[in-house]
């Protein structure tokens, strides 16, 4: 008899090998197609509702030989991986690639994607960034009718408003679900390690998203564990918008005595934080929906006069109670760059202790930040308790 997997353990295979679950699917669907998407912004309940099997394509962890020969060495270290993977061909199971610009440094890899894999397509979109602007929904609303033409055309059928009505409730749901465990998290009725938090927003990315619902419902329905709270030290992580941080680094961040209790990385809260509303024409829904998503966790990519992310990340240190932020900045990540001395100077006028950990794809000095990590939990367990406000 076979034994039984546990939801945990399933959704932790699937985030450790998101290849061999790609493979397995189209072994087990013969005939259907894989939609490679690049983050952060690409609608993928189209391409659900076209019959793809959506995936957001991951880092390998594959030290880089390709990738920093081909793109220079001031692309972050995930552009580098994806350029890497597409010339080794590491990426030969996906049927199309499909993005929605977030980054120059992306667009490069992309670029070199095409060129690796001249017979995949791959279809850039090009929602404007500046969110303000009186003609910027319109221009959003058009460039969504785009996508959804080229996602019909690489299907070779036309987009059932139906069945995109119901991907859209079934994105919505799992969404929902993975809310639930952040704010349980949050608020400490939860005490989970980092990197099973990761491990359910990363299989998300990949699996089929029924398959992932269910998976949800059974854990939260046997409950998620009482575990004791890993550290005395409540931190809030910041940043990484394109790719996870790796697991052995979010491990040591525990093994210096702090505890995650929330986050803004786009492998955690962002890439839930939005449901697409159901009450609407479903392509209005989708348009409203990259807006809105932007409110909630803003995105240095974006340019916005209502919503900046230093205010969002006050507001949620303040509803966390989290007693310090580590922002984890991918290298050469130069919107993040670009922002940082912003939320510098808020941690610094609300007294919010804080330390900046620059990561790469490979050769991540380890015990240096241990080190830098110790001290930032030693720093916060000496100071007397902050008046949250």
């Amino acid at each position: 008899m076979t034994p039984t997997v546990s939801p945990l353990a399933r959704m932790a295979e699937v985030a450790a090998d998101p290849d061999a679950y790609v493979l397995a699917w189209k072994q087990s669907h013969p005939g259907r197609k894989v939609a490679g998407v690049l983050p952060m912004n690409f609608p993928e309940e189209l391409l659900h509702a076209a019959g793809f099997l959506p995936v957001v394509i991951q880092e390998n962890s594959e030290p880089d030989s390709e990738g920093r020969v081909i793109l220079a060495e001031f692309y972050c270290g995930y552009t580098r991986n994806l350029a890497d993977q597409a010339i080794k061909g590491k990426l030969a199971h996906y049927d199309a690639y499909f993005v929605a610009d977030h980054c120059v440094q992306l667009l490069g890899a992309a670029d070199v994607m095409r060129y690796a894999q001249p017979e995949i397509p791959i279809y850039f979109g090009q929602f404007i960034a500046s969110m303000s602007e009186s003609s910027t929904n319109g221009k959003v609303r058009g460039e969504m009718g785009r996508i959804v033409r080229e996602v019909e055309r690489s299907a070779g059928a036309p987009i059932d408003q139906d069945r995109l009505r119901n991907s859209i409730r079934l994105y919505n749901e799992d969404r929902s679900l993975l809310r639930k465990v952040f704010d349980a998290r949050r608020d400490g009725r939860l005490h989970l390690p980092a990197k099973q938090i990761q491990d359910l927003v990363k299989s998300s990315m990949i699996m089929e998203k029924a398959e992932h619902v269910a998976l949800l419902k059974e854990l939260l329905a046997h409950g998620l564990g009482t575990q004791a709270a890993t550290g005395t030290v409540k931190l809030h992580l910041s940043g990484h918008f394109c790719h996870a941080p790796k697991q052995e680094l979010l491990d040591l961040i525990e093994e210096c005595g702090a505890e995650v209790v929330d986050d803004d990385l786009y492998h955690g809260r962002r890439y839930v934080t939005t449901d697409v509303r159901e009450d609407l024409d479903p392509i209005d829904a989708l348009t409203e929906w990259y807006f809105d998503r932007n409110v909630n966790v803003p995105c240095p990519t974006r340019v916005q006069h209502d919503a900046d992310w230093d205010t969002y990340l006050s507001n949620a240190v303040n509803a966390s109670g989290a007693d310090g932020v580590i922002v984890l900045m991918a290298k050469f990540c130069e919107p993040h760059m670009l922002l940082y001395p912003e939320l510098r100077k808020m941690m610094d006028e609300r007294e919010i202790p804080y330390l900046l950990i620059e990561t790469e794809h490979e050769g991540l000095p380890m015990e240096s930040i241990r080190t830098r990590v110790e001290a930032l939990v030693e720093r916060i367990s000496r100071r007397p308790a902050r008046v949250a406000g």
